[in-house]
C-alpha cells in the first residue's frame, strides 16, 4: 500500500493568517469590479524618506554589494539601531553585543521563540493581541496561556490574574505597548511592574515595540527601565515608523546572552540582509524629529476621518488611543465583530478588521487602519453612509 504523504503534526497547530485569507476574497471581489476599499491592513502606503530611496539606488550600483553579508548585520546598522534607541528613549545598548538586525520583526517573534522554548513550555500571551504571538508559540510545540487585556482595566494586564497562572511551567511573556490593536499606552509604572513580575518569577519578557513613534507624544521602551535587560528582549521594526513595511527592516535588542541564544537560530535559518537596504535603512534611522511630524500629521488628519468612520459604523472609542489603527467597540445590538465587518465588506465595499481576530477578549470591537489616503477614508466614509441610508429606507 502506498504511503500517504501528510504535513508535520505542527500544521495543524495553526491557521493561515486571517489577512492571508481575507485579501485574497477582497482580491476576488476586486477582479469582479466591486473597488473594495481597504481600512484592514496596517500596512503604510507613504513612501520612506528621499535620503533612503537615493541610498539604496546609489549602492545597488555599486560592485560588491550583492554578495551575502554578516548574520548580524553591517556595524553601522547596529550603531545607527543604538543612536536610534539613544535619541527616542534614552537608552543606551552596545551595538555589538546587545542589538541584533532582523528581516523584520515578525522574523524575530519566531527566532525567540525557537531560541527559548522547548516543546509543552508555556507561553504568556494577551488576549486581544497580534495572533502570531500565539502561532508562533505552538508551531514551537509550547502551551499558549491567555491572559485577559479588557476595555474595564483600561486594556492593562490583570496582576492578580497573572499571579494564578502557572507560573513554574512560563518561560515567556509577550507584551506589546502601545498596544496592537486597542491603541493603549503603558504608563512607566506599568512596564516596572511587567519587568519586576519578569525577574521575580524567572519569566523573559518580549517587548514587540513597533508603533512606539505613531501619534504618540511620549515614545516609550521597554528597557527604560531599569535592569530589564537582564530579563526582556525588546523588537522593534522600521514598517509603521519610516514606510518600510516591504523592506523587511527590525531589530532586538537584549543582554548579550540572549543576543547570542537568538543568533544561533538566526544564523541557521537566514543568510542576512541586502548590503544596500541596510545602508538605506541607516539613512531612515537618522531622520530628525521633522520627519516624524510630517508622518503624524498626515496620519492626525487621517484619524480624524477614521474616527468618523468608526461613528458611522456605530461604534463607540477611546480618542487616546496611540498607534496606527483606530479600535472601536460594536453596538451592543450586533452580534459580533465578523458580522459588522462582513456587512461593511459586502454591502458598503469597505474591508475593515473584525477583532475577533485578536482573540475573544476583540469579539465586540473592529479596528480600521490609517494606511488609507484621506481622500479614500472619505469615500469609505460615503459609502457606509449610504449603506445605512438605504437600511433605513428599507424599513
Amino acid at each position: 500500500m502506498k504511503k500517504e504523504i501528510q504535513p508535520a503534526s505542527r500544521v495543524s497547530e495553526v491557521k493561515e493568517y486571517y489577512f492571508s485569507k481575507k485579501l485574497r476574497e477582497v482580491a476576488r471581489l476586486n477582479a469582479e469590479g466591486r473597488d473594495i476599499i481597504s481600512l484592514g491592513i496596517g500596512g503604510p502606503d507613504r513612501m520612506p524618506a528621499d535620503e533612503v530611496i537615493d541610498t539604496l539606488c546609489e549602492e545597488t550600483r555599486k560592485e560588491g554589494n550583492h554578495s551575502y553579508q554578516s548574520y548580524t548585520g553591517l556595524p553601522a546598522l547596529r550603531q545607527a539601531y543604538a543612536d536610534f534607541y539613544r535619541r527616542w528613549y534614552g537608552v543606551e545598548l552596545d551595538p555589538s553585543k546587545e542589538i541584533l538586525p532582523l528581516i523584520g520583526s515578525k522574523e524575530g517573534i519566531l527566532h525567540v521563540s525557537l531560541a527559548l522554548l522547548n516543546p509543552g513550555d508555556g507561553v504568556l500571551v494577551p488576549n486581544p493581541g497580534y495572533p502570531t504571538y500565539t502561532s508562533v508559540s505552538r508551531l514551537a510545540q509550547a502551551e499558549v496561556f491567555n491572559y485577559d487585556l479588557t476595555e474595564e482595566n483600561g486594556w492593562l494586564p490583570d496582576f492578580d490574574q497573572l499571579e494564578k497562572m502557572p507560573l513554574e511551567r512560563i518561560k515567556l511573556m509577550w507584551v506589546n505597548y502601545p498596544h496592537m490593536p486597542t491603541g493603549t499606552q503603558a504608563t512607566p509604572e506599568l512596564l516596572q511592574r511587567i519587568v519586576d513580575f519578569g525577574r521575580r518569577h524567572g519569566i523573559v519578557i518580549a517587548h514587540d515595540n513597533p508603533y512606539s513613534l505613531i501619534l504618540n507624544e511620549n515614545p516609550t521602551s521597554l528597557l527604560q527601565i531599569e535592569g530589564a535587560k537582564d530579563v526582556a528582549i525588546e523588537l522593534n521594526s522600521m514598517s509603521k515608523s519610516h514606510n518600510m513595511a516591504g523592506w523587511r527592516m527590525g531589530m532586538l535588542a537584549s543582554n548579550p546572552t540572549m543576543i547570542e541564544w537568538i543568533l544561533k537560530v538566526k544564523s541557521n535559518i537566514d543568510s542576512g540582509q541586502f548590503r544596500p537596504m541596510m545602508l538605506a535603512a541607516v539613512k531612515g534611522l537618522e531622520a530628525d524629529k521633522s520627519w516624524y511630524d510630517t508622518l503624524n500629521a498626515t496620519y492626525a488628519r487621517r484619524r480624524a476621518v477614521a474616527e468618523e468612520v468608526m461613528t458611522a459604523l456605530g461604534c463607540t472609542f477611546d480618542p487616546t488611543q496611540r498607534g496606527l489603527f483606530l479600535w472601536g467597540r460594536i453596538a451592543d445590538s450586533e452580534s459580533g465583530s465578523e458580522a459588522v465587518a462582513d456587512r461593511a465588506l459586502y454591502e458598503s465595499r469597505v474591508f475593515v478588521t473584525p477583532g475577533f481576530i485578536f482573540g475573544s477578549n476583540g469579539d465586540r470591537y473592529i479596528r480600521i487602519s490609517l494606511c488609507a489616503t484621506e481622500e479614500k477614508l472619505r469615500e469609505a466614509l460615503a459609502r457606509i453612509r449610504q449603506s445605512s441610508d438605504r437600511q433605513i429606507q428599507t424599513y
